[in-house]
């Protein structure tokens, strides 16, 4: 029979064509990891040289190529769909995960919390890259302001560009709170600095009748552990929210103006909501105010709360295994004035920002987590019989977790931002 490479009769003639075969063998194998999909390597991945497989990012290329959804399109609305790719890294891959938050650990049964990602309506919202996305931020840096749901937020996106590199600890206040981390083959800093009331605080009691302490807030100053640093970085995130509900006593001209739940004879009692608009409308135009703060600041918005069956210290639990779908719940009540005050704030101050050059983005998580009721720690935050306060945690979320599609969003966000930077 003759076939292409000649006779197949004699060992002579087999072994030219065997060792060809073994040559192109070679050569395929070699080529086929390049077109290898970043988004599906394990989570233990590491890259001693990740820059050698990641190239400098070009930003109107990759909107060409990657980017499916036109700028329209709503990326804050949508559903949750499964994803069985997902997760992207584990509580053995990662060492950013906080102890409360290592639902892995402290044996939570089920894990179908891991599996889904969040899809827009009418486009499509690609996985978070970490090689891209370093590539994205080279040179670069992103500060992220507020209270520990914004930690939370750090954490996961540490954990996901584990996979490339691990960050380097830069920071200069020994404080916990204030953190800076340095990813040196990209030269990009991601820093976090705690501030839950966003406005200058001090804590009039340590204890109080909650047990949760007593704060002055003055409404009208905004805290200058992070105004007089943000100038210095490229993407700041601002947060705020579930502190507002402690019991504190609002200043304003260093007069006092009312309190909540503050019991002190003849001061007004005054709504959540006083003290959240005050804070957010100081706090962004404080961010106006600075004459040297060119870069981009992001809202990112409320992230609700799921207690059921009583409040967080009165046995209030969040034992949901799925999402839920749009249409089975809806944002009320408290986080809702919460949501509209963060929107119509963000509107004032975005129309203001545009007369002085500054740059405002909305980073409108509120929807997508209000349908998470399955991805807070619960009693997975600690042992049974642990020596803490017990209390079921329906705030924070589990790493890895839902949050870990605000990488999703952040990279499209910066993706429009550096297109939109190139177009300018």
């Amino acid at each position: 029979m003759e076939l292409p490479f000649g006779k197949y009769s004699t060992s002579t003639q087999r072994t030219p064509r065997i060792f060809l075969l073994l040559v192109l063998a070679v050569v395929v194998l070699g080529i086929i990891p390049l077109y290898h999909p970043f988004n599906l390597y394990p989570a233990d991945l590491a890259t001693q040289h990740p820059s050698e497989i990641s190239p400098n990012y070009h930003a109107a290329e990759e909107q060409k190529i990657k980017i499916k959804e036109p700028e329209t399109c709503d990326i804050f609305t949508g559903e949750w769909v499964w994803n069985p790719d997902a997760p992207y890294y584990t509580n053995m891959t990662c060492y950013a995960i906080h102890e409360h938050q290592n639902c892995m650990k402290y044996g939570r049964p089920d894990s179908d919390y891991l599996k889904w990602r969040w899809k827009p309506n009418g486009c499509e919202l690609p996985i978070f890259d970490p090689f891209l996305f370093l590539d994205l931020v080279r040179n670069k840096s992103l500060a992220l302001v507020g209270d520990s749901v914004g930690r939370n937020q750090m954490q996961s996106l540490i954990c996901l560009l584990a996979r490339v590199e691990y960050p380097v600890d830069i920071s200069d206040n020994p404080d916990e709170a204030f953190k800076k981390y340095k990813y040196t083959t990209y030269n990009f800093t991601l820093a976090t600095y705690w501030s839950p009331f966003l406005v200058s605080t001090k804590e009039a009691d340590a204890d109080g009748p909650s047990h949760t302490g007593v704060y002055n807030l003055h409404l009208d100053e905004a805290d200058e552990k992070w105004t007089t640093e943000i100038e210095r970085y490229d993407y700041v995130i601002l947060n705020a929210g579930h502190w507002f509900a402690r019991i504190s006593v609002y200043f304003e001209n260093n007069q006092r103006v009312g309190c909540r739940y503050c019991g002190i004879p003849n001061v007004s009692e005054l709504p959540i909501t006083y003290a959240y608009q005050k804070a957010f409308k100081t706090a962004l135009k404080a961010i106006n105010d600075l004459e040297n703060f060119k870069g981009v600041a992001i809202l990112r918005t409320f992230a609700p709360s799921h207690f059921e069956g009583g409040e967080w210290n009165k046995g209030g639990s969040c034992a949901r295994t799925r999402p839920y779908r749009s249409n089975e719940t809806a944002l009320e009540g408290q986080s809702l004035e919460q949501y509209r005050i963060q929107l119509e704030e963000f509107k004032a101050a975005e129309e203001e920002g545009k007369m002085k050059g500054k740059k405002f983005r909305l980073m409108d998580t509120t929807q997508a987590m209000l349908l998470r009721p399955d991805g807070h720690p619960s009693k997975y935050g600690h042992w049974p019989n642990a020596n803490v306060v017990l209390y079921n945690d329906c705030v924070h979320w589990c790493l890895p977790g839902p949050i870990d599609s605000w990488a999703d969003i952040l990279f499209h966000m910066f993706k429009m931002e550096s297109t939109k930077s190139l177009s300018d």
